[in-house]
């Protein structure tokens, strides 16, 4: 926590992925890792090569059963495979069993992420003035990658059965914070997830849109992390952007 924390603007959160780092390298490589484990342990099923059709339909069973599923991805997950292996002849306690290693393949390589060359030096100054914590939907632990250390707080969508926008993920994780909305700026790439989520929090927002825009709601509208500093002062100091 920072030693003097001045200003009304107490913690800044963010998003992760796209924020923070570009994911889609890492979600690729993940599936691959996870991929590559079933179809050496299962080489005759040819599990790549199911009909998107056949995924659609395990997908929509696996969410009407257990709707509370779509804000708990990294379950979802497991139970898809599960639910996949079982459909093509695998006795349940081994599709269970090889689901959950599986996914263990597919969440190492979730957090193998090249974090935008500028995001380190920029958290670390961030977080000399305030608390900084990270708010996101995906199943990324933000400990487990090279910036983990800059973060007083880690929430994923996962914990709390719900998901951005909905301002009760918002509100909850400032509560475990300690904090109020109103003391809290959020940082994230998704207009609808993470701006729009935030201000019906009662939180302020900064867009971070690298092919700019406009925003009517949003405190500034950045297409650089190294404007971010500028932006929360101008926010923090009651300026505007």
């Amino acid at each position: 926590m920072p030693a003097n924390v001045t200003s009304p603007i107490r913690l800044i959160s963010f998003d992760l992925d796209d924020t923070l780092w570009d994911v889609r390298p890492a979600l690729e490589a993940a599936e691959a890792a996870q991929w590559q484990y079933l179809e050496e342990r299962y080489p005759s099923l040819d599990l790549r090569r199911t009909p998107g059709s056949e995924l659609s339909a395990i997908r929509e069973a696996l969410l009407n059963d257990q709707p509370s599923l779509a804000h708990r991805i990294s379950q979802f997950r497991e139970a898809f495979i599960d639910r996949l292996l079982q459909s093509k002849g695998v006795d349940p306690p081994e599709a269970a069993e090889a689901a959950v290693v599986a996914f263990a393949a597919f969440y190492t390589k979730r957090h193998s992420v090249a974090v935008y060359e500028e995001a380190p030096a920029i958290l670390r100054g961030l977080g000399q003035r305030f608390l900084l914590g990270a708010l996101t939907n995906g199943n990324a632990d933000v400990n487990q990658t090279s910036i983990g250390s800059c973060f007083d707080f880690a929430w994923r969508a996962e914990q709390f059965g719900v998901s951005k926008p909905d301002p009760a993920l918002f509100q909850r994780a400032f509560q475990t914070a300690g904090v109020t909305p109103q003391e809290v700026i959020h940082v994230g790439d998704c207009h609808h997830n993470d701006v729009s989520g935030a201000i019906s929090a009662g939180a302020q927002a900064i867009w971070y849109n690298p092919e700019g825009g406009t925003s009517d709601i949003a405190g500034a509208v950045i297409q650089r992390l190294g404007e971010l500093p500028g932006a929360i002062a101008n926010l923090a100091e009651g300026t505007p952007a």
